[in-house]
């Protein structure tokens, strides 16, 4: 033991790597339906370890926080934006409801089991893990005019219920958000992700890694001229029926030749015609047979982004830019549009905007062509852009650091409420600017995965000796309690979202009741388990109104204790 004490005190960042490795293998086991996960997992192991002595810096918790929900409010920033208003009504009362039920599970248990106010101040901040009101009831403690002793006792009870009851108030948030959500509502937060999802996106079927279509809408094939012969590339174009297609490439005696709009083909040459699938497989009957191979025929074709910024363009219909683009589109095919990241339905008289971004599919060449006339191509990067987020993180801190006083009432963000507020702004920003802040999605999902878990870890690193002294010395009574105050509020919000709000899709409701609490580390949980962003919109907004009315019930249990 004193060995390994003695290593985690020259380097405590062993402590926290072997809290995430340890953490996210217990968290791999499944029992029936409840899964511990890694965030949890990091947390019991961290608190396992924390029984040997460490001492880890605070600094390192505040980055890894700072990290993982600056990259939260990133990814959602443009469909947060566009959520806020009447929409968000329901979030607003679920962030109301938490308060209030934790507000009055606090004071009922304080009156049962006779516990001062230091010690219900400190259980409120630790079973609803709102450290704020630690601050905000120890200020309203010296203000009582009390005995210096005595308001000194009260204030250090206030630490003491705090750290018996925050450890299982991160734990327990995951379990309601996670394992009984879902079997409250019978559906999974995956399988209700992937259905917002496809809402959101207009039916657009979206493939994980490694998945593509059986049946791609795009192909090319290669056809032996017979039934063509004597037609020109041109003719045969306007002929097709069903969808689009070009003529990219002819093989005649052997040779490769150029591709012109008024070449006429003949018997025995080689094309190849790409284009919807729709129109490209009935082409035997128009030009000849299909071939399988040919040498020299094949090419390379990709997809790009462009960012639509020529005034020709913006503002048009698309009919309208149909009409005026007919010598450009020859070989380009657009997969989709999308404004804000939603896709737009393509119809005669959708509008297409500035900043619009349009996924077109080709050859290089042909790309390039529409590209230069249409805006600006995003080229895929697997860099990220350090300056843009650099200082969108240095802004969220700053407005972290702002203070406003209510009354004797000290209200913040904080640095979490900070850089959520950044990063949400700063990706609706990056929405509207899309050649600014690139960010890979695998450099994303790294800061919010070792954010979160090392935040917990660190939580538990720094916390869990003290707490599982204090239980020892004191009995479990104030951890049954903590226990209380963190499952029944949550319960409460839980049935008030279903029954009365009428939340029916369990990724979004997960993501509001995560919110509601402020549980940074539930909601990690809940984001892995849907696997895409949905959950994020109500999180961001009920954890922002979660910030300010948890704050608000440090001075409120102190009053009413």
């Amino acid at each position: 033991m004193s060995f390994l004490q003695s290593i985690f005190q020259q380097s405590p960042e062993i402590a926290l790597f072997l809290s995430l490795a340890g953490g996210y293998w217990i968290g791999k086991f499944q029992f029936g339906k409840f899964q511990l996960g890694g965030v949890a997992g990091s947390l019991l192991v961290a608190v396992v370890l924390s029984q040997i002595g460490i001492t880890i810096d605070n600094g390192i918790k505040a980055v890894l926080f700072a990290l993982f929900i600056y990259a939260v409010g990133f990814e959602s920033g443009p469909q947060f934006f566009r959520s806020l208003g009447r929409k968000s009504i329901r979030e607003i009362v679920m962030a109301a409801v938490l308060a209030i039920s934790g507000l009055v599970t606090v004071v009922v248990l304080a009156k049962m089991f006779g516990l001062d106010k230091g010690l219900a101040a400190g259980i409120a901040a630790g079973g609803l893990t709102q450290s704020a009101i630690i601050g905000t009831a120890s200020s309203a403690i010296g203000k009582l005019g009390l005995a210096a002793d005595e308001t000194q006792r009260l204030q250090a009870n206030v630490a003491i219920g705090y750290a018996v009851t925050y450890i299982f108030g991160s734990f327990g948030a995951i379990i309601v958000c996670v394992n009984i959500l879902p079997w409250f509502m019978g559906r999974s937060i995956r399988d209700e992700a992937v259905k917002a999802e496809a809402e959101m996106l207009a039916g657009a079927k979206v493939y994980g890694p490694g998945e593509t279509p059986a049946l791609p809408d795009l192909v090319g094939r290669l056809f032996q001229v017979l039934q063509a012969a004597g037609r020109t590339i041109s003719e045969i174009e306007r002929s097709a029926t069903g969808a689009a297609l070009a003529i990219e490439r002819v093989k005649r005696a052997g040779a490769i030749i150029g591709v012109e709009p008024d070449l006429k083909l003949q018997t025995g040459d080689i094309v190849l015609v790409v284009g919807r699938r729709a129109g490209v497989v009935g082409m035997a009957d128009t030009i000849g047979p299909e071939t399988q191979s040919s040498d020299g025929m094949d090419m390379v074709v990709a997809t790009r982004d462009v960012v639509v910024g020529n005034k020709e363009f913006a503002g048009k219909t698309v009919a309208e830019i149909i009409e005026a683009t007919k010598e450009l589109r020859h070989g380009v095919f657009v997969l989709q549009v999308k404004r804000g990241g939603n896709p737009l339905t393509l119809v005669a008289d959708t509008r297409i905007e500035a900043g619009d971004l349009v996924t077109v599919h080709g050859l290089q060449e042909d790309l390039q062509r529409i590209a230069k006339r249409v805006g600006t191509v995003i080229t895929p990067s697997d860099k990220t852009d350090f300056v843009f987020h650099g200082l969108g993180i240095v802004i969220g801190l700053l407005i972290g650091l702002a203070v406003i006083r209510i009354g004797s009432i000290p209200l913040t963000l904080g640095s979490g409420g900070g850089a959520l507020l950044a990063g949400l702004a700063f990706g609706w920003y990056r929405s509207r600017n899309m050649t600014l802040g690139n960010m890979p999605t695998a450099a994303s999902t790294l800061l919010r995965d070792l954010g979160l878990a090392g935040f917990v870890a660190v939580v538990g690193l720094q916390s869990g000796q003290q707490a599982v002294h204090t239980i020892a010395a004191n009995g479990i009574s104030i951890f049954l309690i903590g226990v209380v105050v963190t499952i029944l509020p949550l319960i409460i919000t839980m049935l008030v979202g279903r029954y009365i709000l009428r939340y029916d899709n369990t990724a979004i409701f997960a993501g509001a009741l995560s919110g509601s609490r402020s549980a940074n580390p539930a909601f990690g949980e809940i984001l892995d388990k849907a696997g895409n962003t949905v959950p994020t919109t109500p999180f961001a907004i009920t954890y922002a109104l979660a910030n300010v009315f948890l704050t608000l019930l440090g001075p409120l249990v102190v009053a009413f204790v």
